[in-house]
């Protein structure tokens, strides 16, 4: 293919370096007369491990060229690739200016070009900007976007000094993209690099530079973090993190990371509380570390906010247990919301196929009694007698029986916080704790009948 690159900085240099070794022709652009020069001379702008050679290879086999001309970039390629800086302000938002910029120069090239032209922004941008982008180019070029041209959302997941290693060996290439024509190119352009090509939304494609990038900043605090600890125990911290990356089922793995609600159990608000108490007992700050029960209670607040906001007093727990397949109570985050709704003079009614009242032994009856002494009376195994006397049930526990609620129990009010549903078409009022837009259905927009203003104390 014939490519184009506009922004010969680290992420434009690399890019044109390693695609034109994947066998298409490369033309660099740049406002910089000096970057144009380099490359022309077959010398890279940046200084990068394997780089140079790249690029003079690319140059003496003529696959590659620069020029100070946009419109010569664009008009002869097939896609333009936007590489150029998003620098922060001292607020931390970034700077799109350059951004745009050479989107007015996309849009003025096109307006004299008459085949389809795919564009990608592989800058670092906010979910938004592809649309902004795709608007801009409309609004110059007289083209339409989808239909003339498409924006692609291309993000790069370079680290400096093994950029052309991770642009050759990704995980994964990800575009977001609404066009299928966009796609396919874009499958044929990635065709010769390993790993999986995954298309997706163009919002989710924006987003997943930021989130990478943040979970990569938490990984580097959380192990210094530890290794504070450990340092002042006089235990090898990095023999600890060794063992700990060890495991791919649970700690370095999706099994937790997904958006819900909030943990609980015997194991993780123990264990979290006495690793921070440590810390402090040794003098240690561990502001991340001393944050995470703080977050967890967040989201239990979160959880509460949304069923008030249903303006319904008449509420059902779907799960008391702090998980599925179990009827361990202790720290479970969905006690603590009982509690806090029949707090508020909400009527509470749960159903748990896993809970017996008579059976709880030991810290587990000792835990609830105190918590709700009352439970035996609103708690029962029967999902249809609950459903028959509340408006609003919440799913707190991931169960197969849910996943019929909308048609067992339509126009009912749903508050899902364990992502019971991957897509819904339910004529009832639908919400999730950490996610949105999976109802599909026009009624989810009509209004609440609200029985029970919120509370506030």
């Amino acid at each position: 293919m014939r490519i184009s690159i506009l922004g010969l900085g680290y992420v434009g240099c690399v890019g044109a370096a390693c695609q034109a070794k994947l066998g298409h022709y490369v033309i660099g652009n740049d406002i910089s007369e000096n970057k144009v020069n380099l490359i022309n001379r077959g010398r890279p702008t940046i200084i990068e491990a394997e780089i140079d050679e790249l690029i003079k290879e690319a140059h003496e086999k003529k696959m590659l060229e620069a020029t100070l001309d946009s419109h010569y970039a664009v008009h002869q390629s097939e896609i333009s690739f936007i590489c150029v800086g998003t620098p922060s302000s001292k607020e931390g938002h970034l700077n799109l200016n350059y951004i745009y910029a050479v989107a007015k120069q996309i849009g003025e090239a096109l307006k004299d070009k008459e085949t389809f032209h795919i564009i990608a922004i592989r800058s670092t941008v906010l979910p938004g900007t592809n649309k902004k982008v795709g608007d801009l180019i409309a609004e110059i070029s007289g083209k339409e976007c989808g239909k003339d041209f498409a924006i692609v959302s291309n993000p790069e997941f370079l680290r400096e000094g093994t950029a052309v290693q991770d642009y050759m060996n990704p995980p994964f290439t990800l575009i977001g993209t609404d066009n299928e024509e966009a796609k396919r190119k874009f499958a044929e352009l990635y065709k010769d690099i390993p790993g999986e090509f995954v298309a997706t939304d163009i919002a989710v494609a924006e987003m997943m530079k930021y989130v990478n990038n943040t979970f990569h900043a938490l990984k580097v605090v959380f192990g210094n973090e530890i290794g504070n600890i450990c340092k002042e125990l006089d235990i090898d911290s990095h023999k600890v993190m060794e063992i700990f990356c060890k495991d791919t089922q649970l700690n370095l793995s999706p099994y937790y990371l997904k958006p819900g609600f909030a943990y609980g159990g015997s194991c993780l608000p123990k264990d979290s509380k006495a690793l921070k108490t440590l810390a402090h007992d040794l003098y240690i700050d561990v502001p991340v570390i001393n944050a995470i029960s703080i977050s967890n209670e967040q989201q239990k607040q979160k959880a509460i906010e949304i069923i008030e906001s249903k303006g319904k007093r008449k509420i059902g727990i779907l799960g008391l247990s702090f998980k599925s397949g179990t009827d361990d109570l202790r720290s479970s985050p969905s006690v603590d919301l009982v509690e806090n709704l029949l707090g508020k003079g909400y009527e509470i009614h749960i159903y748990d196929k896993n809970v017996r009242i008579s059976q709880l032994t030991g810290t587990n009856a000792d835990f609830i009694a105190a918590k709700l002494p009352h439970l035996h009376e609103i708690i029962t195994d029967d999902l249809d007698a609950v459903a028959a006397v509340t408006d609003v049930l919440v799913i707190t526990n991931k169960e197969k029986e849910f996943a019929e609620l909308p048609i067992r129990y339509p126009h009912k009010v749903i508050v899902d916080l364990v992502r019971q549903y991957k897509e819904l078409d339910y004529e009832g009022n639908y919400e999730g704790i950490s996610w949105g837009n999976i109802n599909n259905n026009k009624a989810q927009e009509d209004a609440l009948n609200r029985d029970m203003i919120k509370t506030e104390f």
